[in-house]
């Protein structure tokens, strides 16, 4: 048969989840390409499997990627692996298997463990529709601006973050959302220290600002309210609060932020705009 380029899902942290043919083809086929080759090393010895190793992660995935490419046109299958979960989802892959798709090799998809799925099915938050948007941008005004631009949104929004960021991300939410949006977070899933905590933005918030967060993060948020009044844009809150009050630039700035849900360094430059406007 043809060589093919498998994509193989793997335990997102309990071994157990892993799935049968996910074990056959890991024994199978002629080498492994994992993400991290000493996470995956323990994998493979949990269950015996002595297949040769190699690493393709983001810093090598061109260089990697045409060698992989050129075992399968030789006849050898290769399986794709990342750390956890499946590869290609907010994890190296995609490069991968579009230069195989474009050389006709064949790709192959053995499914399983995904953090984003399993978080969806456990949240409590709608479902039928969803937006994956990967990691939360790391940097405070693109996350703002992100957050931002999906406030809106009729889907339920998934991220992924790190745990040293998620207390930002959360005050976000909070900030842009609204403190009423409801909001999940699930943590370290299928783990000894599982933690699945929901409730407003508020709350969560607030549950995560105790103490130090550990382990991987999903971050759901539920979708806007159908029939919602519409948010006034900060050119007509700053016209509206600023003609019926006389207030300090600082007030008029927070109380356009609360009025529209803009940040408010975005609503300042925008005052700074209106000011100008009105000499």
């Amino acid at each position: 048969m043809a060589a093919t380029l498998y994509i193989v899902a793997t335990p997102i942290g309990n071994l157990e989840d892993i799935s049968l043919r996910a074990l056959r083809i890991l024994k199978e086929v002629a080498v492994i390409a994992a993400e991290d080759t000493r996470h995956s090393r323990k994998l493979l010895s949990h269950y015996g499997i002595a297949t040769s190793l190699v690493a393709y992660h983001e810093h090598n995935e061109e260089a990697r990627g045409a060698q992989l490419l050129n075992r399968l046109e030789a006849g050898q299958s290769v399986a794709l692996i990342s750390d956890a979960g499946t590869p290609a989802i907010s994890d190296p892959g995609f490069h991968l298997v579009r230069r195989c798709r474009a050389a006709g090799v064949s790709v192959v998809a053995v499914p399983g463990p995904s953090a984003l799925t399993a978080a969806l099915s456990v949240a409590g938050l709608p479902c039928h529709r969803f937006a994956f948007e990967g990691f939360v941008p790391p940097r405070k005004k693109a996350r703002e601006d992100l957050f931002t631009a999906l406030r809106d949104e009729a889907r339920t929004l998934v991220f992924y973050e790190a745990p040293h960021r998620l207390r930002a991300s959360l005050e976000a939410v909070v900030g842009i959302f609204g403190t009423h949006r409801q909001v999940a977070v699930a943590r370290e899933l299928t783990k000894k220290h599982e933690e699945l905590f929901s409730g407003s933005a508020t709350e969560v918030s607030a549950h995560f600002a105790q103490g130090e967060v550990r382990g991987e993060i999903v971050l759901l948020i539920a979708p806007a309210e159908k029939g919602a009044a519409p948010r006034e844009d900060v050119p007509t809150a700053l016209e509206r609060l600023g003609a019926e009050q006389d207030l300090p630039p600082a007030e008029l700035v927070r109380r356009v932020a609360k009025a529209t849900g803009e940040p408010r360094s975005q609503v300042y430059q925008e005052y700074l705009r209106w000011k100008e406007k009105r000499l």
